[in-house]
């Protein structure tokens, strides 16, 4: 069942694919950029935190997809820190879910927010998915 008030929290180590230069070829050329954690990274480390949070607690076939985040990412990481996330559920509002999310590294605050993420079925999802994919 989820509640506010689940936690979540998790660790990695920044690694070279994850510097802001990795982005070339994907968005354009980010090679001449500073070679720290690219925000893009922070994200999905932050949204892996939240499910990490819930997924445990939903119900079998249930999973989640991210609808809202808003982070701000305040200092630097390099290559081969270790980067820690947290993730507070502090909003269930029928199938949406709001986390308070923050990050670390070894020299403290790197980013903080808040995200939304909305509880899906998955086998309807998919099936939604399909349909839409068969009209392309």
């Amino acid at each position: 069942m989820l509640t506010v008030g689940l936690r979540a929290e998790a660790r990695m180590i920044v690694t070279a694919p994850m510097l802001v230069p990795g982005a070339k070829g994907v968005f354009g050329d980010f090679s001449a950029m500073p070679p720290v954690l690219a925000t893009m990274y922070l994200v999905g480390f932050l949204e892996e935190t939240a499910i990490k949070c819930i997924l445990p607690h939903q119900a079998p076939g249930q999973h989640s997809l991210g609808t809202d985040i808003n982070v701000t990412h305040v200092a630097p990481t390099p290559e081969g820190m270790e980067i820690r996330a947290e993730a507070e559920l502090i909003e269930v509002a029928g199938r949406s879910l709001r986390f308070r999310v923050t990050a670390w590294d070894a020299q403290g605050l790197i980013g903080e927010g808040t995200h939304r993420r909305a509880t899906i079925d998955v086998a309807r999802f998919n099936e939604k998915v399909a349909a839409k994919a068969a009209t392309a």
